[in-house]
């Protein structure tokens, strides 16, 4: 985990073990979502009714940590970890920039694009840069690295914010390195975080 150019919150790079788990190939979509809302009645997202976001294809925005991670429990699923999420999306690509390889997309979204339509890793993972933030269980924590657990890690015990992972349409540059942490407080909604599902082996 972690980048020696990146931000202080991504140093040192270090070696962990993780648990055999597994990830969704996609973050979820609309269409994912809306299944969701008819079997529990729950609210729409902020921008569910912008023709900009309303594509089933495209990824469900504009949820709050607690909103991603009740939808990843009624999809009989959770929120990846920090670690679960940057081994999968590095797909075996330890050094590599980008979890498809070196090279950044020459194109840029105004608005979130069908999932599917980002490189893939080399585990058939899409979606991992470019997209949406995706939430993560984790609290964050600016210099959890430094003494982070070498095996599953699960952040600190308390914090004001959740991490997220993968970089966003929204941004200036929306191809983010694989290593690279955000956060966010758990109950904003914004138009550029999504969620994107894990499980554990035992339960598959």
């Amino acid at each position: 985990m972690g980048w020696e150019h990146g931000h202080p919150c991504e140093r040192p790079p270090h070696r962990v073990w993780v648990d055999a788990f597994l990830m969704a190939r996609t973050p979820a979509t609309n269409e994912d979502f809306a299944a969701y809302r008819a079997a529990t009645g729950g609210p729409p997202p902020p921008l569910w009714s912008d023709p900009a976001f309303a594509d089933p294809r495209q990824p469900v925005v504009g949820l709050s940590w607690a909103e991603a991670a009740a939808f990843a429990a009624w999809s009989g699923a959770r929120l990846p970890t920090e670690a679960e999420w940057e081994k999968a999306a590095r797909g075996g690509l330890d050094d590599s920039r980008y979890p498809w390889g070196d090279a950044k997309p020459a194109v840029k979204f105004d608005r979130p694009p069908r999932v599917g339509e980002t490189p893939s890793n080399a585990l058939g993972l899409t979606d991992l840069s470019g997209v949406c933030h995706e939430w993560c269980a984790d609290w964050f924590g600016e210099d959890y690295y430094r003494g982070a657990p070498a095996r599953n890690p699960r952040g600190p015990e308390t914090g004001t914010r959740r991490v997220s992972r993968g970089g966003a349409w929204r941004h200036a540059d929306p191809w983010s390195p694989v290593a690279h942490r955000s956060s966010l407080p758990p109950h904003l909604r914004y138009s550029d975080y999504g969620v994107r599902f894990a499980r554990d082996t035992e339960n598959a």
